[in-house]
């Protein structure tokens, strides 16, 4: 027999259960509905939000989809591998050098010179690997080697002239040999070079000499 004690208790315990059951009864399906009623959304996908169509953007860090229209970006003078990218750290530079700001223009004669050391490695690679198979292209590559060459003597002249006016020859004169290297002597920017390295007292032994009229071989800058 159960006591009248107990049945006073299960009634009050039934009294507590039902409530907190229909509340779990009501809350829960609420919870897998909200669920399942939010389907998942790609980038691309258009949802509304307050009646407006809104186009779902891809999740922060993910790449952003190149334009389209921009089939030749290594063209574009935002590009650091281009021939307008290391034109435009050559300006960048003499910005700089005008504003007394030297240190960022070391930086930038540097970044130049690296651009376009890098684009005459590649061209020349590129003319080599068409030669014999087809002269024409061959050819073009190896004129654009030849220009990045020169502009990145340029460059390498623009820093030398930098350091020596920072009173710095012994990191100019390494950078002057180089130009004569790739120049030769005869070449107007190797003929700069050497001047450069004579007055630093360097070389001592000027270049032309003077009542020196032989014929001088000519070399495109390597």
């Amino acid at each position: 027999m159960v006591s009248s004690g107990t049945v006073s208790f299960l009634q009050r315990t039934a009294y507590l259960s039902i409530p907190v059951m229909m509340a779990w009864g009501v809350l829960f399906p609420l919870h897998v509905n909200a669920q399942e009623s939010s389907p998942t959304l790609s980038p691309g996908d258009v949802q509304l939000r307050d009646g407006t169509e809104t186009e779902i953007a891809p999740p922060s860090g993910d790449p952003v989809p190149l334009n389209p229209n921009d089939i030749r970006p290594l063209s574009l003078d935002s590009s650091f591998l281009s021939i307008e990218g290391g034109k435009r750290l050559l300006q960048e530079a003499d910005t700089a050098v005008s504003q007394e700001n030297y240190a960022e223009a070391e930086k930038k004669f540097q970044e130049a010179r690296q651009v376009f050391n890098q684009l005459s490695n590649f061209y020349q690679q590129l003319a080599a690997s068409f030669s014999g198979v087809d002269n024409r292209i061959a050819d073009s590559h190896r004129n654009a080697a030849r220009d990045t060459a020169q502009m990145r003597d340029t460059a390498t002249y623009q820093l030398a002239l930098l350091h020596r006016a920072k009173n710095q020859p012994e990191l100019a004169v390494p950078l002057l040999i180089q130009i004569i290297r790739s120049q030769a002597p005869t070449r107007d920017l190797g003929k700069k070079a050497y001047q450069q390295l004579l007055e630093l007292g360097f070389v001592t032994d000027p270049f032309p000499r003077a009542g020196n009229t032989e014929n001088q071989p000519t070399s495109a800058a390597q």
